[in-house]
């Protein structure tokens, strides 16, 4: 699994021009799924996602989690992060998991985390979405778990 993890003020996403999920200041999360992915890996990346260090303290230093400040997680499914660009000038996208084993694991961990944080807001599987973000810092990571 792929997590490409973004600290901000503010993001949302919009199918068909209505805003199907939001959050105020947090962490937008794309999650790419790959075909070993299992439960196993839902649970390291939620781990991952609420206590990952990417909000600065009093000190100015990121020594703070999302759970830390309370703030809201967007998840939103991308496929495209599994591709394998290594070679050529066309991505492949044989190294993402299936439509059914994606979103499977997406709503796991959607599921789960809503169990375990509250604060949290998605996109729609598979659909043509649009992400608008404001990037606070601006700080990103690419975990790959």
């Amino acid at each position: 699994m792929k997590l490409l993890i973004q600290r901000v003020s503010a993001a949302r996403v919009e199918v068909e021009g209505e805003v199907v999920g939001s959050i105020d200041q947090g962490l937008l999360a794309l999650v790419g799924i790959e075909p070993h992915d299992d439960q196993a890996s839902v649970g390291r990346a939620l781990h991952k996602l609420l206590g990952y260090r990417v909000f600065s303290d009093e000190a100015g230093k990121m020594n703070l989690s999302l759970k830390d400040i309370g703030g809201g997680l967007l998840l939103v499914s991308q496929f495209t992060l599994a591709a394998d660009t290594r070679s050529g000038m066309r991505p492949s996208f044989s190294s993402a998991a299936p439509p059914s084993q994606g979103a499977a694991l997406f709503d796991m961990l959607v599921e789960r985390a809503r169990s375990e944080h509250g604060l949290v807001a998605t996109g729609r599987f598979g659909a043509n979405m649009q992400v608008h973000l404001v990037n606070d810092g601006p700080v990103t990571f690419l975990l790959d778990l």
